[in-house]
This record gives structure tokens, sequence and C-alpha cells, in this order.
């Protein structure tokens, strides 16, 4: 008696288990993007032109049709220097998104890529911004002093 219970309650977890077991591989785990971004500056001192290009981590294939907002803080200064997020338009390029930036200061910025719609992420890179000069900060480099 106690057999047949054990293999009726197998025979009913199956179904629940055995796609959970699947869908937990990394192979069916949801994608997530990468994005490469540059900004030059436009316009006033503290006005930037960015452009977001954005890929499938995997496949390495442009991400296209999802909606891309741009928050930014200063990682010195948490919660005293941030933006509003601004919306990004993607480009006639596959993948390409513009979004202009108007910052307080300059110094370093976390720029948050929120993406939404289809593929839903977020990617965090820390950019200096120095007038004309704008250049990611590597991991282990050393933030720079804001400057008031």
């Amino acid at each position: 008696m106690k057999y047949q219970s054990k293999a009726t309650a197998v025979r009913w977890l199956m179904p629940v288990l055995l796609p959970a077991v699947f869908l937990a591989h990394p192979a069916f785990a949801q994608v997530r993007a990468k994005a490469d971004v540059t900004c030059r500056q436009a316009g006033g001192p503290l006005e930037y032109d960015c452009i977001v290009k954005l890929i499938n981590a995997r496949s390495s294939e442009p991400l296209s049709g999802v909606s891309l907002t741009i928050g930014a803080d200063m990682p010195s200064m948490p919660g005293v220097h941030h933006l509003r997020p601004a919306v990004a338009i993607e480009d006639q390029e596959r993948g390409t998104y513009r979004a202009k930036l108007v910052l307080d200061m300059h110094g370093d910025w976390a720029l948050q890529l929120n993406l939404s719609g289809p593929l839903r992420d977020r990617i965090v890179k820390v950019l200096r911004f120095e007038g004309g000069e704008v250049g990611e900060v590597k991991a282990g480099q050393g933030r720079k002093a804001h400057g008031h």
C-alpha cells in the first residue's frame, strides 16, 4: 500500500517538477542585455548626447523594440545628485538608442539603463564626465572626487 501511494505521488508531481527542471536550465533562462554607452558634450557645458547600443548577451544580436530609460546618480554622493530618467529613442540602426542627459556637475555618474517591454533588465555603467571628455570607469579604477 505504501509503495502504491508513493508511485501515485510521483505521478502527480512529475508534471509539476519536470518543467521546473527544464526552465531552471541556463539555456531557458531570461535573455540578458549588454550595453555599450558613448556620450559626447552637446550644447551647454553639462549637456550630453548619449548613444546606447544594446545586444543580447548570449547571441550578440542587436536588441530592438525595447523601451529604454536612463537614470543617473553620482556614486560619491548617492541621492544628492541624481537625474530623472531620460527616455531613449531607438535609432534607425537596430539596437541603437539615443538620449540627452543634463547633469548637475562633472565627475563620475552611474547610469542606470532600465529596459522594459519584451525584455526587462537593468544595466549600470559608470562613466566619468569631464567637460568634453567622457569615458567608462573600469572596475578597480578609483572614483574621481566630484567638483563643486
